[in-house]
């Protein structure tokens, strides 16, 4: 094809695209070099719609809840990104400060919160991560990784095998862990089909995978998938940042908000429906296909796993076939605080 040329590796990605795109199609195997091309066009032009990241974002670390007293429990977050509240401009609206502060609100426990996580990061980038935060011998770590993975074509194998790995390091040292799994990158709005739906696969498969390995490590894991894209693509000037890229401080605190509930399990508040059980391998393809779902191991071997779906803001959802009552009272608006008021 004229006025395109090729590399290499650029032939070894849309390979794999183009088998992707034919489990997605159920008829096409192989692209052709004008769907190629068409491929690295949007490619180059959601590169350069998406802004680089020009600073870094607001640290929210220290002490949430101080006046509660006693001894602070010590959370560390881990990952990328979207762990580290690219987007917003002040330490209160990143997802540490939103889950230390609704911790601490909850559970009535000063928090004391460590954030290791840093822009840009592929799951590659764990290792050291988990080397910083085990030096602050931390109770519980929160994860949040893959989009980078996905958008820079890091093999699923060893994305999925770094995280497994540095959840196990954490338990091993005594730490709980929840991970947020990979969002939907499909769901982005510079990236148009057909990208879009190769994206939402390379997605929804690495978050699949990232389900298995967490829970056979000895964690557990909340789905993020599509959590935001509705409401990215209903209301985006309030949804998106600045950058029309990563979530706005709103975003970060829905997010946040289907994170707690797992969190304060972990840390001993299991006022909770009766869960659903299963094959791991199931229970993680489930999860993908329904945002705000957690998996947790059921039994030590690892095989079997435990799910539950959490309502969110205040809107009733369906817990496996139950419908789940709205909730009422104090907590209806949310664990999440917009300030850490007790910081």
């Amino acid at each position: 094809m004229s006025g395109i040329e090729f590399t290499a590796e650029d032939w070894r990605r849309l390979k794999l695209a183009g088998q992707i795109l034919g489990g997605v199609t159920g008829g096409l195997a192989v692209l052709t070099a004008g769907s190629a091309g068409l491929l690295l066009r949007q490619a180059a032009d959601a590169r350069r719609v998406i802004p680089l990241a020009e600073a870094p974002p607001p640290r929210g670390d220290g002490v949430y809840g101080a006046k509660f007293g006693g001894k602070p429990i010590t959370m560390v977050i881990l990952g990328d990104s979207s762990a580290a509240g690219y987007g917003v401009h002040r330490p209160r609206e990143t997802p540490g400060a939103l889950l230390a502060t609704g911790v601490s609100r909850r559970l009535r426990r000063p928090v004391r919160l460590y954030r290791v996580a840093v822009v840009g990061s592929m799951s590659s980038g764990l290792p050291y991560q988990v080397d910083a935060a085990l030096e602050y011998e931390p109770d519980v770590a929160v994860i949040l990784i893959g989009g980078n993975d996905v958008t820079h074509f890091s093999a699923r194998e060893q994305a999925v095998r770094y995280l497994g790995d540095s959840v196990r390091r954490l338990r091993e040292a005594g730490c709980r862990v929840v991970v947020g799994t990979c969002p939907d990158i499909g769901a982005i709005q510079p990236i148009k089909p057909p990208l879009r739906w190769l994206a939402r696969k390379w997605s929804r498969d690495l978050a699949a995978a990232q389900t298995v390995a967490v829970v056979a490590a000895g964690g557990r894991t909340v789905s993020i998938g599509n959590l935001l894209g509705p409401m990215f693509e209903a209301d985006p000037v309030r949804m998106f940042s600045s950058d029309h890229f990563h979530p706005s401080a709103e975003g970060y605190a829905r997010a946040a908000s289907v994170v707690l509930p797992t969190l304060l399990a972990l840390l001993g508040e299991e006022e909770r429906p009766v869960a659903a059980v299963g094959d791991l391998e199931t229970a993680a393809q489930e999860a993908v296909r329904a945002a705000g779902t957690e998996v947790s191991p059921a039994k030590p071997d690892g095989r079997r796993a435990t799910l539950r779906r959490h309502p969110w803001f205040g809107e009733p959802r369906t817990w496996f076939g139950h419908k789940a009552p709205v909730p009422s009272g104090p907590s209806a608006t949310g664990a999440v605080g917009w300030t850490p008021a007790d910081h």
